[in-house]
């Protein structure tokens, strides 16, 4: 059989390699068998929700290189399900394989520090920063940006872990410590109304999709419920998937990336614009895009999936007045039964074996039906 293609892209029946097993990783591998295409998942975990629903399982260490290599050479092309992939993997890869986005992308975004440092060579408003190495350093960092402030381990943190709060009178050395010493960045406390995120695609020539700008709310520091679309001024949303754009084109990026930003209303309930504070970049599909899976005319997923192999890109149309996706933390699965009754909900379960506090468990998706005209 041969197919008409655009100059670069892959043919349906090629094979997608995804590095990591969770939801995110099962979900993709869903989204690629519906457009014909086959996943190797690779993931050190034995009980990988992703290995349920691929084509091909590789279950060793990402530092097995080996493995690393076999894995490679089976695929057409590469991409991660979380940022936290070492960057001797995504290197070693790339000399077999294509991969999406690029391992310079990925390392722009695995190191908070780094990530900060790119964001202002663009000229593009974060919270004021100073790196933080040693205790000495970050006694100077408070002297400069003040508290309250957030100190931030450099690498490895998610859903607040890997952060530490400076508040008045805190022992300075002890915080440091209580992340153990890692090289940190030290951040001050942005005073934002709301927190958003743009989950955009862009494509291997340049296309670009940008989803509905949603915005989010946590439980724990994890995130609880996303809306879209975010109920901030038109110009706001605007400016935040422009800003978001920006980036994308900066790393040349291929695939579908979130960018998280705060929301500052103007001072005192003064007359004014909001105000952007990206707080960071996400080189992967999101948990904020999860309501895009039921909510919108192609998912998250999908979407990362049409971009990774040259495809054309979908519609980001939302579907319905306004979207909401409620993330299942725990033992809250146990419950799902009451989500399929409900009209209008859609409910997506990882296939994780055990409901551990603060692990995601599965998510639904509410579709309000649009108003009459």
């Amino acid at each position: 059989m041969t197919f008409t293609l655009s100059p670069g892209a892959l043919a349906p029946g090629a094979r997608i390699g995804i590095l990591g097993g969770g939801q995110l990783g099962r979900m993709l591998a869903l989204a690629a068998a519906g457009l014909g295409l086959k996943t190797h998942v690779f993931a050190p975990e034995a009980d990988s929700p992703a290995f349920d629903v691929c084509t091909e399982r590789t279950n060793a260490a990402y530092e097995d290189e080996d493995a690393l290599a076999a894995f490679g050479a089976s695929v057409d092309v590469v991409t991660y399900e979380f940022e936290n992939v070492p960057a001797r993997t995504a290197a070693l890869l790339s000399d077999l394989c294509l991969v999406r986005p690029s391992p310079a992308a990925l390392a722009a975004c695995q190191d908070r520090l780094v990530e900060k440092e790119f964001l202002a060579g663009l000229g593009i408003p974060v919270a004021a920063y100073m790196r933080v190495d040693d205790a000495g350093a970050m006694a100077r960092a408070v002297a400069q940006l003040g508290r309250p402030s957030i100190l931030k381990t450099r690498r490895f943190g998610y859903d607040g872990k890997g952060q530490a709060l400076v508040r008045e009178g805190g022992d300075l050395a002890v915080i440091f410590r209580s992340l153990g010493g890692a090289p940190a960045i030290l951040e001050s406390v942005v005073p934002f109304s709301t927190e958003i995120s743009v989950v955009a695609a862009r494509g291997p020539g340049g296309a670009f999709v940008s989803y509905d700008v949603c915005e989010n709310w946590h439980e724990n520091h994890i995130l609880k419920f996303t809306r879209a679309p975010a109920r901030v001024a038109p110009e706001t949303a605007a400016e935040a998937t422009l800003l978001a754009r920006a980036i994308a084109d900066a790393l040349d990026y291929v695939g579908v990336l979130a960018v998280e930003m705060f929301v500052v209303d103007p001072p005192g309930g003064s007359a004014g614009p909001q105000t952007l504070r990206v707080n960071e970049i996400a080189p992967r599909v999101h948990n904020s895009g999860h309501w895009t899976l039921g909510g919108a005319q192609t998912s998250q997923f999908e979407q990362h999936v049409r971009a990774i192999v040259g495809w054309p890109l979908g519609g980001a149309l939302r579907l319905g007045a306004e979207v909401e996706m409620e993330n299942l933390i725990g033992e809250e699965v146990f419950g799902f039964e009451q989500y399929l009754r409900e009209p209008g909900s859609s409910l997506q379960l990882y296939g994780k074996t055990e409901a551990r506090p603060s692990r995601k468990m599965g998510h639904v998706t509410r579709v309000a039906p649009a108003k009459p005209a």
